[in-house]
């Protein structure tokens, strides 16, 4: 059976790890449904050489974000979770705070309340004590908070060798099985 899943892209930059994260999706039998806010599709043009219309190709389902009544919104629309990639200080004070005024946001907030699996891929750095205030706030809450740190042990080459270390942590996560990286003491 086909896991259900919604990607949402918010205006942090590493867009390119959404993008990474949308082709390997594709290879999946995984049903995408995607959220991304207007400073997300700005920063896809900015820092990639894709645009919101390539982007769309890449999901089976796009939603708008200004739209808190799509069936995202709801409860009773079962996913298996939920990826915030990447993730905002913004989105994550609102999902941490339930301040749901956007698509996005309150499709993380159902996810929390029905207790699915939510992936915040935190994009900012250095960190003050208010974002790690909201990052614990949002990890009490059920979020899954995963910064992009990368490691090294696996000898990365390029840059897509170590986006796909970040997005195999979040397929480890979902369920997903993948060979992205090379795992810990394996030969």
């Amino acid at each position: 059976m086909k896991k259900k899943i919604i990607i949402g892209i918010a205006g942090a930059s590493g867009v390119i790890y959404a993008i990474r994260l949308l082709e390997h999706l594709q290879k999946q039998p995984v049903e995408t449904h995607l959220i991304i806010s207007e400073a997300g599709m700005n920063n896809i043009e900015i820092e990639t050489e894709f645009n919101s219309d390539r982007m769309i190709t890449m999901v089976d389902y796009v939603y708008e974000n200004h739209n808190v009544g799509a069936a995202l919104a709801s409860g009773s629309f079962l996913t298996d979770g939920m990826i915030v990639i990447p993730c905002t200080i913004k989105s994550l004070s609102g999902i941490a705070n339930s301040y749901t005024d956007n698509l996005l946001v309150r499709a993380a907030d159902v996810t929390l309340k029905e207790k699915r699996k939510l992936v915040l891929v935190v994009r900012e750095t250095p960190l003050h004590k208010g974002h790690l205030r909201l990052m614990t706030m949002a990890a009490d809450l059920g979020a899954h908070i995963l910064p992009p740190v990368p490691s090294f042990y696996h000898r990365p080459k390029t840059v897509e060798d170590i986006l796909d270390q970040t997005i195999g942590k979040i397929f480890d996560y979902m369920g997903i099985e993948h060979q992205l990286f090379k795992r810990w003491g394996t030969p």
